[in-house]
C-alpha cells in the first residue's frame, strides 16, 4: 500500500487537487521558509483551470528548485515568481554560490528539464551576474 501511495503521489500530488496550484506552491514556500531561508513569491491570486500535466510539472519543478536552493546554494534569499500569459512562466532565483563551472548536471536539474520539455515547455538555468542562480521555465497552457 505504501509503495502504491508513493507511486500515485509521484504522478500527481494530492495537494494540487486539494488546494490548487497556487496554494500548493504557497505551502511549499512555507515549508522551505521554516529552514530559515528568506523566501518571497509573486504569485497570481487565482488561476484559470490548467491542464493537469502543466500543474504537475510546475509543482514538481518548484519543489525541486526550492530543494536545490536549500541543499546546494548556501543562499540566504530566494524569490519565486509565476506569470501567466500564453504560457505559465516560472522563475526561481537565489543569492547563493551559483553552480560551479565544472559541475555535472544532477538528477534534480535533469528531471526539471525533462518535465518541462515533455509537455512542450522550455527550461533554462543561468548564473546571475550578482551571484546566485536563476531557473526559468515556461509551460504551454493550451494544446496545439
Amino acid at each position: 500500500t505504501d509503495d502504491i501511495r508513493r507511486l500515485v503521489h509521484g504522478l500527481r500530488p494530492p495537494v494540487l487537487d486539494d488546494l490548487g496550484l497556487v496554494e500548493a506552491i504557497r505551502r511549499l514556500i512555507t515549508q522551505v521558509a521554516r529552514s530559515g531561508l528568506d523566501v518571497t513569491a509573486s504569485l497570481p491570486d487565482t488561476l484559470a483551470p490548467l491542464p493537469a500535466a502543466v500543474e504537475t510539472a510546475c509543482y514538481f519543478i518548484c519543489q525541486e528548485s526550492l530543494n536545490n536552493v536549500l541543499r546546494h546554494a548556501q543562499a540566504s534569499y530566494c524569490h519565486l515568481e509565476m506569470r501567466i500569459s500564453d504560457a505559465l512562466c516560472l522563475s526561481i532565483e537565489d543569492d547563493g554560490v551559483g553552480i560551479p563551472a565544472k559541475h555535472h548536471t544532477g538528477i534534480g536539474l535533469l528531471s526539471m528539464r525533462r518535465r518541462a520539455i515533455e509537455i512542450g515547455g522550455t527550461f533554462a538555468v543561468t548564473i546571475r551576474p550578482e551571484g546566485g542562480t536563476r531557473v526559468d521555465v515556461c509551460l504551454p497552457i493550451e494544446g496545439d
